[in-house]
């Protein structure tokens, strides 16, 4: 099962330059691809769209996305003005060797970029990130939600 409605029109929001759930001007609901996508090569595709998952609970926004043979110097996450997380990393061919005999080449090289605008109550100051056995999880902290003061009002006779 899908965990994007067809409503989306086949394609995956995420893949969008900036995903910003919080503009439904990014969610086209006829069935053309209005948004370019770069073209890329096969053997970058795989790494380029990098995939990553978002998550919101009660205190934070987390993200994370399996970078598996990444070391944490080759990922960089960033803050960009206007509430844009910004996620991107490199990975570079393996060096050929002129006596080697290749049989089978399946793992993916090259960049990936992903952005990711987020809401007014994301604390952008606080953002933290963390790499664990290729696992990139970033999290995002989240404004308290001021409750309205409630004041009893006495009644007079």
């Amino acid at each position: 099962m899908s965990l994007i409605p067809s409503f989306f029109g086949g394609r995956d929001p995420f893949a969008m330059d900036i995903w910003d759930p919080f503009n439904f001007n990014n969610f086209p609901f006829s069935t053309s691809l209005s948004v370019p996508r770069p073209q890329f090569s096969n053997e970058t595709a795989a790494f380029v769209n990098a995939r990553i998952d978002w998550k919101e609970t009660p205190e934070a926004h987390i993200f994370k996305a399996d970078l598996p043979g990444l070391k944490k110097e080759e990922v960089k996450v960033e803050v960009e003005e206007g509430r844009v997380l910004q996620i991107r990393g490199e990975r570079n061919k393996e060096q050929e060797e002129k006596n080697d005999q290749w049989h089978r080449i399946e793992r993916s090289s090259g960049n990936f970029l992903r952005r990711f605008r987020l809401p007014e109550n994301a604390k952008m100051d606080q953002v933290k990130a963390a790499m664990e056995n290729g696992v990139l999880t970033v999290t995002v902290p989240k404004e308290e939600v001021k409750r309205p003061e409630v004041k009893a009002i006495e009644i007079s006779a």
